[in-house]
């Protein structure tokens, strides 16, 4: 059986930590394709998870990412056959089963999406997680009747990954976007996205009404807290406001008025758990109408295995920009 490397994480007597192991497939998840990984990427819930500042893990040890790309080695499913080039995001990776940190990975044959023309192995993984929220987002945005004509789309939290993502795709696919950051030295790079404007986080001051003029046709909110509360009053009617992200809080601080009075929608993101059909969907969308531009602008960085816990105390300490890609060779 093949041996490898990967970035396991354990918590057993000896504490909560995680290492660079050696290990060989046998002792993977259980699963109906073996993958060779070639490349993960780095999410927030990853730095999370492999240092322990977040509960994500749900077993131990667990080989650590949420994202993985690479070729099939062995299936016992038919729909796949060695060779084939697959990814996978979400789906219970790096929580209840080894994730994309290893040299391979065995995946559940419903979550392994075949690779969709349009897009290299390298490109889904600057994608990842990151990219498919963003998608999903503007996914059940449309479903819900947003279109480019109610107003701009506001993306909070837009030097972040799912942020520049956002951005890419929600410009491609005919909207207008406001970029919303605390990062003011950033703002030349997110128009050269696509973001039509910029707004100061910082100075960005809501008038604390109930109500208060339309400015956006709708939201893409990484943030949360008081930013959430503060955009739902300035929403155009029948605007939807989509939420994946809690940086600045879980509380919303609002009134029932934007929901009874303008019709607004707040649709609530949970990627890791989307339904296959809708996987696939977005995927195609993401290979083609809505593929980001701007994805080698975007991967700010490459790292290997034995450097994550650096990329992981800047992504905690709100230093990180952009996505980071990480180059998967686990052979020993």
């Amino acid at each position: 059986m093949p041996r490898f490397r990967a970035f396991r994480i354990h918590n057993d007597g000896a504490g909560y930590r995680a290492n660079i192991d050696t290990m060989d497939t046998s002792a993977l998840s259980s699963g109906e394709v073996l993958v060779e990984v070639a490349y993960s990427s780095v999410n927030y819930k990853d730095a999370l998870a492999g240092t322990g500042k977040g509960r994500i893990l749900r077993q131990y040890p667990l080989n650590g990412g949420i994202d993985v790309a690479g070729h099939v080695v062995a299936s016992t499913d038919p729909a796949f056959k060695e060779g084939d080039a697959v990814l996978c995001t979400g789906s219970g990776l790096s929580e209840t089963r080894d994730g994309g940190y290893g040299g391979y990975a065995r995946l559940d044959a419903r979550w392994t999406i075949p690779l969709p023309a349009g897009l290299s192995l390298r490109e889904s993984m600057i994608i990842g997680t990151a990219g498919f929220t963003a998608a999903l987002a503007l996914l059940r945005m449309q479903d819900n009747r947003q279109s480019p004509t109610l107003g701009p789309i506001a993306v909070t939290g837009a030097s972040g990954g799912v942020g520049m993502l956002a951005i890419d795709i929600f410009s491609r696919a005919g909207y207008e976007v406001h970029a919303i950051s605390g990062k003011a030295d950033h703002f030349d790079f997110l128009r050269g996205l696509g973001a039509s404007a910029c707004i100061d986080r910082h100075q960005f001051a809501f008038s604390g009404k109930p109500m208060d003029s339309a400015r956006f046709g709708g939201a893409l909110d990484n943030v949360g807290g008081s930013m959430l509360g503060g955009l739902l009053p300035l929403i155009a009617p029948y605007g939807n406001v989509a939420i994946c992200g809690n940086a600045g809080g879980i509380a919303i601080d609002s009134t029932v008025m934007p929901f009874i009075i303008r019709g607004v929608s707040l649709l609530g993101i949970a990627s890791a758990g989307t339904a296959r059909h809708l996987r696939d969907r977005i995927w195609q969308h993401l290979a083609g109408d809505w593929k980001p531009r701007h994805l080698e602008r975007i991967v700010t960085r490459e790292t290997s295995l034995e450097e994550l816990p650096e990329v992981f105390a800047h992504m905690l300490a709100g230093e990180s920009f952009g996505r980071t890609l990480v180059h998967v060779d686990g052979a020993v």
